[in-house]
């Protein structure tokens, strides 16, 4: 296939996931060229996303691999063979290509855990406490480019409202609840909206109060993606400059002992929706 435009998030993990594959059985790139009938620049492509490739050679260069996992070569296959655009491509050069990766991973996810600590997630925001929140950009954010990010994120959010959306887990921070976006009829509004997204089958909510004390990466907002198959589990992290997207077997194991960590300091869901009214009453 020719070389591709820039790569997604999601099409650099495919050609990744191939690279580990053949890693696993201690081939080298020649001697797999070998054995797929092809030369060592189209492995080598295909491995680090410069250029596509198809589900049937998925399926045959996994063969090769004597890969012994089905569900694991489907869900790489089903990832070949994804075509078309999605709503996100609308915004392909009006956001950055880290948001697009984001909301790409939230679409095939089974599965969501988040944790926040000094704002709420972006699937929950109301638009009034969206709006606050990329008021405090840096630079500041002209009209146009406001609506723009704004309209991004209220798009985002329709991701819950889908027949089939990913079972969503948010552990929210204390902070988070009382942090002031906006005035306190924003912010009321926004824990109003929260309270309404709880009630939700496909939402977990869950508190960790200020009297919990310290937990893990108590500095950072995190995401771990469920993929189809366990290999295919993706851990997003926000830094200053964007985001991370972390997925070997190390980090996805390191960071479900986190997130399990963190949700033994939390409030059940129940005392959680409790607290979150109670915040509410106090502004």
């Amino acid at each position: 296939m020719p070389v591709r435009k820039p790569s997604t998030e999601r099409q650099r993990r495919l050609g990744a996931e191939l690279r580990r594959m053949r890693e696993h059985v201690g081939m080298a790139i020649n001697e797999a060229a070998t054995l797929h009938r092809t030369d060592r620049t189209t492995v080598s492509n295909t491995e680090s996303a410069r250029s596509g490739v198809s589900g049937d050679r998925v399926r045959v260069w996994a063969s090769n691999y004597c890969c012994p996992d089905p569900r694991y070569v489907d869900a790489l296959e089903a990832m070949a063979r994804e075509r078309g655009s999605n709503w996100w491509g609308e915004f392909r050069d009006a956001v950055p290509s880290y948001m697009l990766d984001l909301v790409e991973l939230e679409h095939h996810a089974v599965a969501l855990r988040h944790v926040q600590i000094t704002h709420l997630p972006g699937l929950l925001q109301h638009e009034d406490y969206a709006r606050a929140v990329f008021g405090e950009a840096v630079p500041p954010l002209t009209s146009a480019a406001m609506d723009l990010q704004v309209d991004f994120r209220m798009r985002r959010r329709r991701l819950l409202d889908r027949t089939d959306p990913p079972d969503c887990s948010f552990l929210l921070h204390e902070a988070a609840l009382r942090m002031l976006f906006g005035d306190r009829s924003v912010v009321r509004r926004q824990l109003e909206a929260l309270l309404e997204h709880s009630e939700r089958d496909s939402v977990t909510l869950r508190v960790i109060p200020f009297t919990a004390g310290g937990f893990p990466s108590a500095g950072s907002s995190t995401m771990y993606a469920s993929g189809p198959v366990g290999q295919l589990d993706t851990v997003q992290i926000d830094v200053p400059n964007g985001v991370t997207f972390l997925d070997s077997e190390t980090h996805l194991t390191n960071y479900r002992a986190v997130l399990d960590r963190m949700e033994t300091r939390s409030l059940e869901p129940k005392r959680s929706r409790d607290f979150i009214r109670k915040v509410l009453h106090e502004l």
